[in-house]
C-alpha cells in the first residue's frame, strides 16, 4: 500500500471523530460516533509500500470489437497431447474431465494429425476456456444474478485459441484464465486436499469456484465486495482487505438482495428518503403526516398533496432518517445501494438478513468519508464541514470504485478462515444440480429475470 493510501485511510479516521462532537449531540438514544465509528490504527492497515494501486478494470459498458479469429485452427498432435494432459488434471478446477472427451480426443490423436483432429481439439479447447472464463453454470440457474461479465469480450475464445498454439502452452494458457482473486486460489487449495470420498463437500467447493468464475476475472485494484451470506463488506486494495464492515442486507424471499457489479459515482451525505407509495398509502403515513404536523416534524417528514389528491411523503436529513447519514450513489435498474441507518444496534444480531434488499452498513460515515477521499471528491476538511452540516450533499469522486454484491457459501471469511457460510436465499440447489448434469454449450450472458425493485429501506424492519 502507498503511504498517500495510508495516509488517505488515517485521515479518514481522524475526520470521523472530529465530526463526532457535533454529530453527537443531534442523536438521542443512538450510540456516539466516538463508538460507532472507530479511527483506523495503523496496525489495521497492511505494510505494504512497494504495492501501487493498479486501476481497475472494464466492469460494464461497450468495448471495442475484438479481432476476429476462427474457430477452428491447425493443431500439431504435442500441442493436442498437451491439451488431454489439461483435460486429464482440469479436475483440479472444479470441473468434471468427463465434459471435454478426452477418450475422442485420445483416440483422434492416435490416428494422427488431421482436420478431424483439428476440429475436434478446437471445440473442446472452446469449451473449457467458456467454462474457466465465464463459469459452467448456467445462467437460468444462477437466481438473482445481474453481473456481466467483461471477460468474453477482453479473451475471446478465438483469440485464447491462438496465444495457446503460438505458445505451445496449452495448460499455462488455460491456467492463465483463473480468477487473480486469492479467494479462488485458497478453494482450489481446500478441493485438493478434500478426499474423493467426501462428495458433499466437494461439490460444495466447486461451486464456489464457479461463482467466482462468473464475476470479472480481475476485479480491479481498488474496489467495494460484500458477500451477501456473511453479512459482511470489504474495501480491498490489490485483493487485500483494508477495512471490514458488517451488513444488514435483504430479507429472503421478495426482498433478498439480488447478486449486482456496479460503481459508485459519487457520496451522498445526509440523504433524504422518499416514502415508497407502500407506506404513504398502504400503510397510512400520508395521513398521519397531514393529520398531526407536530408529530411529523419531530420525524422529519414533509407531506405534498398534489391537485389529483396524490400525497408524496420525503424523510428529510437527520439522525432519525431512514437511510441514516450517507448513501453510495450507484446507479442500478434494481434501485439496491449501500447505506447508513439509525438503528444500529441491529448490528449486533447474528442474522442481519432484515432489510427490502439494499445493504445497510456499520460505520457509514467512515465509509462515506473513505470513498469521497480516496475518490478525491473532497478533503478531509471538507468531508466533515459536509457530513455534519445535516443538509443533503452530493459528492461526485473523480475516481470511481467498483462495488461487488455477491454470494458466496463457501470461502475465506474476514479473518482470512475457510468456512461455510447460511444459504439464507436457498441459492445453492441449483447450483449444485447443475454440476450433475452434462455442460451446457452456448450460454447465455445475460440473466432474462426479472428486475425486482427494491423499494427504500423501513427504519425499523
Amino acid at each position: 500500500m502507498t503511504n498517500l493510501t495510508r495516509k488517505l485511510l488515517l485521515a479518514t479516521g481522524a475526520a470521523v471523530l472530529a465530526a463526532a462532537p457535533a454529530a453527537a449531540r443531534q442523536q438521542t438514544r443512538e450510540q456516539s460516533f466516538a463508538e460507532q465509528f472507530a479511527p483506523f490504527q495503523a496496525e489495521d492497515v497492511l505494510e505494504n509500500d512497494a504495492v501501487e494501486v493498479v486501476s481497475n478494470p472494464v466492469i460494464q459498458g461497450d468495448l471495442p470489437p475484438a479481432p476476429q479469429f476462427p474457430v477452428v485452427q491447425p493443431w500439431s498432435l504435442a500441442d493436442a497431447q498437451g491439451l488431454l494432459d489439461a483435460i486429464e488434471h482440469i479436475d483440479s478446477e472444479g470441473l468434471d474431465s468427463r465434459d471435454y472427451r478426452p477418450d475422442a480426443l485420445r483416440q483422434a490423436i492416435a490416428f494422427g494429425a488431421s482436420p478431424q483432429l483439428d476440429q475436434l481439439a478446437s471445440e473442446v479447447f472452446g469449451w473449457l476456456v467458456e467454462d474457466l472464463r465465464d463459469g459452467r453454470t448456467p445462467m437460468e440457474a444462477r437466481k438473482q444474478w445481474f453481473v456481466v461479465d467483461p471477460d468474453p469480450d477482453l479473451m475471446p475464445t478465438g483469440k485464447v485459441l491462438a496465444d495457446a498454439l503460438a505458445s505451445h502452452d496449452i495448460a499455462g494458457t488455460l491456467a492463465g484464465l483463473d480468477p487473480t482473486n486469492p479467494d479462488y486460489a485458497a478453494l482450489k487449495v481446500l478441493l485438493a486436499a478434500t478426499p474423493a470420498s467426501n462428495t458433499a463437500k466437494r461439490k460444495m467447493i466447486r461451486a464456489n469456484m464457479d461463482r467466482w468464475r462468473w464475476l470479472a476475472r480481475d476485479l480491479g485494484g481498488q474496489y467495494l465486495i460484500t458477500n451477501v451470506p456473511e453479512m459482511q463488506l470489504r474495501l480491498t486494495v490489490n485483493d487485500q482487505i483494508i477495512r471490514t464492515y458488517k451488513t444488514i442486507v435483504g430479507k429472503p424471499g421478495r426482498t433478498a438482495t439480488p447478486q449486482l457489479a456496479e460503481t459508485v459515482e459519487g457520496v451522498i451525505f445526509n440523504p433524504t428518503w422518499t416514502v415508497p407509495q407502500s407506506i404513504v398509502k398502504g400503510e397510512g403515513l400520508g395521513a398521519r403526516v397531514l393529520g398531526n404536523p407536530g408529530w411529523a416534524k419531530s420525524a422529519g417528514y414533509v407531506a405534498t398533496r398534489g391537485a389529483n389528491g396524490y400525497v408524496s411523503v420525503v424523510q428529510q436529513p437527520g439522525p432519525s432518517n431512514s437511510l441514516g447519514m450517507m448513501k453510495l450513489d450507484m446507479p442500478n435498474p434494481h434501485a439496491i445501494f449501500l447505506h447508513d441507518t439509525p438503528s444500529r444496534g441491529l448490528f449486533n444480531q447474528d442474522n442481519r438478513a432484515l432489510s427490502h434488499g439494499c445493504i445497510r452498513t456499520e460505520r457509514a460515515l467512515e465509509l462515506a468519508m473513505t470513498i469521497a477521499i480516496l475518490g478525491q471528491g473532497a478533503t478531509k476538511d471538507e468531508a466533515v464541514a459536509i457530513s455534519t452540516s445535516r443538509k443533503y450533499t452530493r459528492v461526485p469522486v473523480v475516481k470511481t470504485m467498483p462495488v461487488y454484491i455477491t454470494y458466496f457459501t463457501m470461502g475465506r471469511d474476514i479473518d482470512g478462515n475457510l468456512r461455510s457460510f447460511n444459504d439464507i436465499y436457498g441459492r445453492d440447489a441449483p447450483v449444485l444440480a447443475a454440476l450433475d448434469q452434462p455442460r451446457v454449450g452456448n450460454r447465455a450472458r445475460v440473466s432474462d429475470e426479472k428486475v425486482i425493485e427494491i423499494v427504500d429501506d423501513l427504519q425499523d424492519s
